[in-house]
């Protein structure tokens, strides 16, 4: 199985919380080690895995398969609510717009929460169709993330693994949690809301969230088809940090248990990159 993996360590602020940037290389060291070891754990799994880690306030990356196009499944549904969330931030819509006889409200909580697929054709249908969503993707310059059909389309027409129509890059998912996460593309009040719901994700339990530690708040949105099963959204670390993270798997079998493991591999190595960055600037002082 073909695994590609790079990292992108940067300089700033592993240390913030101390007010002087980490050594880069105490980060990197960690989070090399941990792309080996992600990369010998699915190179060692049937079928491919594409994932992607941020750390959302030093920029730290790693990334297998980053670049690689995989189906988004339910996971585009994250994309269908910004852009829903940011036209009503705009004035343009409202959570109080009565939809099918139910608000906008309620209909993303169907859809976040509970991956109704009824409910996320309509909130689709009402920004005017998978167009309007990838066109609010453009604009804010993610790419490498097709959306091409609304969700009775895509479900119609599933069945090939290699299909080219609604797929992401683990790294243009991450940039879209990035984005998502900075302020720059939802109000506070929006983002709140949004998270709020992916707190509340009912349909991800043995995913991202299933190995790790008793109490880490995990906020995501699963995806399933026939032969994938993803996962993707924000890891909250114990040192206030927030780690955005997108686990993709076609093919093979097992996909959940791996997903589940990869996380918590993860959530370990960028714990103690932060740990060795605190721990050598100590020393050097």
């Amino acid at each position: 199985m073909r695994v590609v993996s790079f990292l992108r360590p940067f300089a700033a602020g592993v240390a913030a919380s101390i007010l002087v940037p980490a050594p880069a290389a105490a980060s990197s060291v960690a989070l090399i080690g941990l792309e080996r070891e992600l990369s010998a754990l699915v190179a060692q799994r049937p079928g491919e895995y594409g994932i992607a880690a941020l750390d959302l306030r030093d920029g730290s990356t790693v990334a297998i398969n980053g670049d690689v196009p995989f189906p988004m499944a339910s996971t585009v549904k994250l994309a269908i609510a910004a852009a829903f969330l940011a036209d009503a931030d705009q004035g343009r819509r409202s959570l109080d717009d009565v939809i099918a006889g139910r608000s906008a409200t309620q209909l993303l909580e169907l859809m976040i929460v509970r991956s109704d697929n009824g409910a996320t054709d309509l909130l689709l249908a009402a920004l005017g169709g998978p167009a309007t969503v990838q066109q609010w993707l453009w604009s804010q310059k993610i790419t490498g993330m097709r959306v091409d059909r609304t969700i009775a389309q895509l479900l119609r027409e599933r069945g090939h693994l290699a299909d080219s129509k609604d797929v992401a890059t683990p790294v243009a998912m991450v940039a879209l949690l990035n984005k998502l996460d900075s302020g720059d593309v939802l109000t506070p009040r929006s983002r709140t809301f949004l998270f709020d719901l992916m707190r509340r994700c009912e349909t991800g339990t043995r995913r991202i969230r299933a190995l790790l530690p008793a109490g880490t708040m995990v906020e995501d949105k699963t995806g399933t088809l026939d032969g994938v099963t993803n996962d993707v959204g924000f890891i909250n670390m114990p040192d206030g940090r927030r780690v955005a993270i997108a686990v993709f798997a076609r093919g093979g079998r097992d996909r959940q248990p791996v997903i589940a493991q990869v996380s918590r591999m993860i959530y370990d190595r960028f714990a103690d990159a932060v740990r060795n960055a605190v721990t050598l600037f100590l020393r050097l002082q």
